[in-house]
């Protein structure tokens, strides 16, 4: 599978208060009517993180901003709370008249750089508030699980809900000491989840972190992409009989530019159909500093 790049989307001029840099971790949601909504993680002047979107209109390879949200649909949580540092995307799942989102909480640290955990907040209706569904994380540290977690990717496929998410195999007192994994759980209702440790994508020997899963369902079986990082992050790509046992492609076809906005990284992927193609949604360089892009499955 190849992608062809079709331009820049979206990064934030700074004029909000909650909203000053960055457009990471893009999802979208289609709207009808030609309208997608893309959520993204931009941050305000303390460097939290808060939940934004801009509407784009859509044909093909053609594509223009026609809207951006005044407000954000979700703020860092209350002072003590697992995301008073800020709250990240991770996806939004459609659930009869709601919309899943589930998110990533922020904590900073002391003796290591921050604790992460994952949330859950809903929208009733296409125009609702998000709601959290909870005060505390859906998953939190555990036994096996016992240091940090990171971006979800949720799939509910016949009452089934699967979920591939980060981990930390170990914490040091720097960002690159991390040997940061995806993981995999499941669950009957999408809120209580099991998990035994399995990992599904693994560290190859020059990385520090797979991380950002995003999956769907590909035939008899599944395609994940994610991101990697040794010196600066690329996407990656993997399939599976089973969504629990993976194998890693050689290729993802996409990657950094010569110049410009995404000549130094690109990462944070995710997937989306509309008028029968397939996009892909990624972030350049400085983890979403210059924004958000688009490209076209060839």
């Amino acid at each position: 599978m190849s992608w062809r790049k079709i331009g820049k989307v979206y990064v934030p001029d700074g004029r909000y208060e909650w909203g000053r840099t960055h457009a990471a971790n893009p999802v979208a949601e289609d709207r009808g009517d030609g309208i997608v909504r893309i959520f993204f993680g931009t941050r305000d002047e303390r460097n939290r993180t808060h939940v934004s979107w801009v509407e784009i209109q859509l044909d093909g390879e053609r594509f223009v901003v026609v809207r951006v949200a005044e407000e954000p649909v979700l703020a860092p949580g209350p002072q003590g709370g697992f995301d008073d540092s800020g709250v990240s995307v991770g996806c939004v799942i459609p659930q009869g008249d709601r919309l899943l989102l589930y998110y990533l909480g922020w904590n900073l640290g002391v003796t290591v750089p921050w604790r992460n955990s994952i949330g859950l907040a809903a929208r009733t209706g296409p125009d609702g508030p998000f709601v959290r569904q909870s005060p505390a994380p859906i998953l939190d540290r555990t036994a096996v699980d016992p240091f940090t977690l990171s971006y979800p990717c949720v799939v509910c496929e016949g009452g089934r809900w699967q979920m591939w998410y980060g981990s930390n195999l170990r914490w040091g007192s720097h960002e690159s000491d991390m040997d940061h994994v995806i993981k995999y759980a499941w669950s009957d209702d999408g809120i209580s989840w099991h998990r035994n440790g399995t990992i599904a994508i693994d560290l190859l020997p020059d990385e520090i972190a797979v991380c950002r899963p995003w999956v769907v369902r590909e035939g008899d079986g599944w395609r994940m992409w994610f991101c990697y990082r040794g010196d600066a992050y690329r996407l990656g790509t993997a399939s599976s009989t089973d969504g629990i046992r993976w194998k890693r492609s050689p290729k993802s076809g996409l990657d950094v530019s010569r110049d410009g906005w995404d000549s130094e990284m690109i990462g944070y992927p995710s997937t989306f159909v509309h008028g029968g193609k397939r996009y892909l949604l990624y972030n350049g360089n400085r983890y979403g500093q210059t924004g958000f892009g688009l490209a076209i499955e060839e």
